[in-house]
């Protein structure tokens, strides 16, 4: 059986890459910069877990960020787990966009590597 796959989006950055953790955890790691490069991405692969942020855009005139964008197209994928990281004076606007869409977890900045690993290790539990 093969690893499964785990898409990091890495739009800001300003914390720790976490891939070592990733395939720590045994995923094959799929690492891009942009919401726009994940959602064409998505049409090539079915990740079981995707790791982006939240930022929040208050120039979005029908959206809070370009999360919402990847998170219509993640719905045409079943059991992908989503783990969102999002500044805590953000969570606000993120809860407009955890009442529309299914988000596995959410993670707020600093991020403790103990804390993303329990989250995958969940993810991972129920990963099919």
């Amino acid at each position: 059986m093969s690893a499964p796959c785990l898409l990091s989006i890495v739009e800001i950055g300003g914390y720790v890459n976490f891939t070592t953790l990733y395939r720590q955890k045994g995923f094959e790691v799929e690492q891009v910069v942009s919401m726009r490069k994940a959602t064409k991405l998505l049409k090539k692969i079915q990740p079981a877990v995707i790791v982006a942020e939240f930022n929040f855009q208050s120039d979005f005139r029908d959206r809070t960020s370009s999360l919402e964008t990847l998170m219509a197209a993640v719905q045409r994928i079943p059991d992908c787990k989503v783990i969102v990281f999002y500044e805590k004076e953000q969570r606000p606007q993120l809860e407009r966009l955890l009442a529309i869409f299914d988000i596995f977890s959410t993670i707020a900045f600093p991020i403790e590597e103990s804390v993303i690993s329990g989250v995958l290790d969940q993810a991972l539990e129920q990963v099919v």
